[in-house]
C-alpha cells in the first residue's frame, strides 16, 4: 500500500499551497497583531495567544510572493515549535481551504536544480487531468518545504 501524508491546502495570492500537517499545532482566525518597532518586512508582529507571545510571520514575504491584503478569509496556521526552532511562530495566509490526504503517486517531484532554489517539496496533483472543462482552472498544489523556508529566511535574520 502506497504511504500518504496529510497536509493542510491553503491559498496565498490565489494560488494553492500545503504545508504538512505534522508542522500545523491549530489554526485561528485572524486577530489583530501588534507590530515590532524595526522588525524585518516578513514579521508581521506578535499577537497574545492564549497567553503565549507567538510571532507571526508574512507566509507571501518570505517566499516573494504577492499577497491579496487583508481578507476576511485571512487565518493564522500555528506551528509547532519543533518547526520552528522551538519558537512560538504562526504564519497568515489568505485562506484555508481543507486537510487533504496525499499518496505518493499525487506527488510529482520537483526538478533537481529548481529543488535546491525553491521552497518546495513537490507539486501534489488532484485528480486525473482529464475533464479540465469541469474543474477549476489549477488541479495543482505547490507543497512547501516549510522548515527550510523558516531555515533559511527567519534563522539568518
Amino acid at each position: 500500500m502506497a504511504e500518504t501524508v496529510d497536509v493542510v491546502e491553503f491559498g496565498i495570492g490565489g494560488t494553492r499551497y500545503a504545508l504538512d500537517i505534522l508542522l500545523a499545532r491549530e489554526i485561528v482566525e485572524m486577530v489583530p497583531i501588534t507590530p515590532v518597532p524595526r522588525a524585518p518586512p516578513y514579521i508581521a508582529g506578535i499577537i497574545n495567544l492564549r497567553g503565549e507571545i507567538t510571532t507571526i510571520l508574512k507566509l507571501n514575504t518570505l517566499l516573494g510572493l504577492p499577497g491579496e491584503g487583508r481578507r476576511e478569509t485571512q487565518k493564522i496556521i500555528v506551528l509547532v515549535p519543533d518547526a520552528t526552532n522551538g519558537s512560538n511562530t504562526g504564519i497568515i495566509v489568505d485562506d484555508v481551504h481543507t486537510v487533504r490526504q496525499v499518496g505518493e503517486g499525487d506527488v510529482a517531484p520537483m526538478d533537481e536544480a529548481m529543488a535546491r532554489e525553491a521552497y518546495v517539496r513537490g507539486i501534489i496533483r488532484i485528480g486525473d487531468g482529464e475533464d479540465t472543462k469541469n474543474k477549476q482552472e489549477n488541479d495543482l498544489i505547490i507543497w512547501i518545504d516549510l522548515q527550510k523556508v523558516i531555515r533559511e529566511q527567519v534563522s539568518r535574520a
